[in-house]
């Protein structure tokens, strides 16, 4: 018996408590809109039915944190642990999980994937019916397995809370993966990098020798860049506000730069139909803004162009779009939330491409800290210096 197991047969079936002074463990709590985490003490139930607790190896930061941490009102929640890209260790299993043990390492994803209900065994969805994703602050049973030393509660984000050295995660939300693949890497698949890579290969099934326009080069646009580089795209375009970004992309395939603050007169849409010569096969809108979709959706060649739609939007907003452009011009326009991935299936072959050196995982890490220095990850990535930034939890 290795010494892992033995420390989680100790904990199995009881309460963690989380320590902040580090001798056991932690949680980074957001306690209010826009303010830095707070490393405290906090007790982590057992597992319910159908769930596993889950010992956290380490967590990346997502600009989705950034945005529901900036959130005063509902869908935020405070006080909060967030974090929703991680890899860690089954510590315990509740009543009648039977796919995973205890020492398993899992990524928990935002995603469920029940891989029973109808959608979850067809080919057309990645939309669970059993386990719908919702932005709710609870698990799905609609409680909360977290709570601080005074007994309040403590919401939960997106399904997973990797802010915290160990979180209690539906089955629906965790893939088991082989232990050969670095933790600081594997830990990328559970939302950004997978979402731009999978909108690339699933969602838009782009073909090789297409031509891509990808508005946003953020960490999900050079994923999408990744993604369609893989698929043997021959002419990548990035668009952005930042001209550094084209020197970055660079790395993930992209072949042209659009800097649309200096387009003068001309819209974007109109540029990109130029250097197309009518429109890019594929357009992926990877900021969260309607007016840059309807870009998108502009510069897409007519006939068979698609736009793909990635970017996550302030709510309430809304789309406009002329019925004479849908219907005359042929053109289609979809949403990709996980970029299109059934997690338990398809996340097993990005592992296996980034094993065999195809998919290229390291060039999104930029930097690596310890979790007591979690808000200078966000202060990294609001400063735009850094793409994803790994925590470890034991550093």
């Amino acid at each position: 018996m290795d010494n892992t197991t033995i420390e989680f047969s100790k904990t199995a079936g009881k309460p963690i408590r989380c320590r902040g002074d580090r001798r056991w463990c932690a949680a980074a709590v957001a306690r209010e809109a826009g303010e830095p985490l707070v490393i405290e003490e906090v007790i982590v139930a057992p597992p319910k039915c159908g769930e596993v607790r889950v010992k956290i190896i380490c967590t990346s930061l997502c600009y989705s944190d950034i945005t529901f941490w900036k959130l005063k009102d509902p869908p935020a929640y405070f006080p909060r642990i967030l974090g929703h890209e991680a890899v860690g260790l089954v510590e315990s299993v509740g009543d009648g999980v039977s796919d995973f043990a205890e020492g398993d390492m899992v990524i928990p994803i935002f995603m469920p994937d029940c891989a029973e209900c109808m959608d979850c065994t067809s080919q057309k969805s990645n939309l669970c019916s059993t386990f719908p994703f919702r932005v709710t602050p609870w698990m799905h049973d609609g409680t909360s397995r977290f709570t601080d030393l005074n007994g309040e509660t403590l919401y939960h984000f997106l399904f997973v809370s990797s802010f915290t050295e160990y979180t209690v995660v539906h089955v629906a939300n965790v893939t088991k993966v082989e232990t050969s693949i670095p933790p600081n890497r594997a830990c990328l698949l559970s939302c950004g990098v997978s979402t731009g890579v999978g909108a690339a290969w699933k969602s838009a099934n782009v073909e090789a020798g297409s031509t891509v326009a990808i508005f946003g080069l953020g960490s999900i646009g050079l994923a999408v860049a990744e993604g369609a580089r893989l698929c043997g795209v021959k002419r990548i375009i990035g668009i952005d506000v930042n001209p550094e970004k084209f020197e970055v992309g660079k790395a993930f395939g992209v072949t042209d730069f659009v800097d649309s603050r200096s387009s003068g007169d001309k819209r974007v849409s109109e540029i990109i139909n130029e250097m197309t010569g009518g429109g890019a096969d594929y357009c992926f809108e990877c900021v969260g803004k309607a007016s840059l979709v309807e870009e998108a959706f502009a510069c897409c060649r007519k006939g068979w162009g698609k736009t793909i739609v990635l970017g996550v939007d302030k709510p309430g907003a809304q789309l406009t779009f002329k019925s004479f452009d849908v219907l005359h011009l042929g053109k289609t326009i979809s949403g990709s939330l996980f970029g299109g991935l059934k997690p338990k299936s398809d996340i097993p072959i990005l592992i296996k491409r980034y094993m065999n050196k195809e998919l290229e995982l390291d060039k999104f890490v930029t930097h690596e800290v310890s979790f007591e220095e979690i808000n200078k990850a966000f202060d990294l990535l609001l400063e735009g210096k850094s793409l994803r930034c790994v925590i470890w939890m034991d550093k």
